[in-house]
């Protein structure tokens, strides 16, 4: 009997500290008592080997036809030829080859500040262009402890952490909320930074908002490390052994 009751209390302990702890698991904690007030006119900066969708448009169409690949006019061609037609590289000097203006440095510009700039060199050339600029490629990628891990590509060029989480099915249980990992390339390095969810705090993170190619880890926390260590099947068989156990001692008692 004092060998059962040693294997119940054992039981007991695995049971009692496997279980999650709520700290852990719940986002932006006491948000209530924390001043979120992060203006929301982020703007992504432009990278090197994005791929820009730029046209120009005037009033006289003929115009603008000098500074849009394959003379491209607005409503001579479908939606999806236009703007494969009208794409720029950004090449590893952080340019791109513009029709008629040549060669511009636009890495680091916003695409306002990109827009400015075009709109300054154009209107010498042709009266009040009209000039729409795209980031066609903006992806963000988040792997580790979600439920739909993959890449995902972003048609509004802006996403913050929480949402590209809600893209890829949010965070499992096993997942380390209190430390994401942030893989970002600045200027061609590689650099990382820790992201606690827990924190109300996200929301004033220069972080926040994600920029193109974005990488998001989820790490696996203590409890899914261990489980892999032990093996599912030795927790599922200890969780038998121990209702086995309770039974033995409640009819034998």
């Amino acid at each position: 009997m004092k060998k059962l009751t040693f294997l119940i209390f054992l039981f007991t302990v695995v049971v009692f500290t496997s279980c999650v702890p709520k700290k852990t698991i719940i986002y932006f904690q006491e948000i209530d008592s924390v001043s979120n007030e992060m203006k929301s006119n982020y703007e992504p900066l432009i990278k090197t080997d994005d791929v820009l969708y730029i046209n120009v448009t005037t009033i006289n169409p003929e115009a603008s036809e000098p500074f849009n690949i394959g003379n491209v006019q607005t409503g001579t061609t479908n939606n999806a030829l236009q703007l494969e037609r009208s794409t720029y590289l950004v090449d590893n000097q952080g340019e791109i080859h513009f029709p008629t203006l040549g060669k511009m440095k636009v890495v680091g510009l916003t695409k306002n500040q990109l827009r400015a700039l075009l709109y300054t060199q154009i209107s010498e050339l042709a009266k009040d262009p009209v000039i729409n600029i795209r980031i066609i490629n903006f992806k963000v990628s988040v792997i580790g402890e979600v439920n739909t891990p993959g890449s995902y590509t972003i048609s509004s060029e802006r996403i913050t952490i929480p949402e590209a989480l809600a893209l890829a099915g949010d965070m499992t249980l096993f997942g380390r909320r209190e430390n994401v990992l942030l893989i970002r390339e600045v200027e061609g390095v590689k650099t990382s930074y820790r992201i606690d969810m827990t924190d109300p705090n996200v929301f004033n993170s220069p972080h926040y908002y994600l920029s193109q190619n974005d990488v998001l880890y989820v790490e696996p926390n203590k409890r899914k490390i261990d489980s892999t260590a032990i093996g599912p099947n030795i927790l599922a068989g200890i969780s038998v052994l121990g209702f086995a156990l309770t039974t033995i001692i409640l009819l034998t008692q």
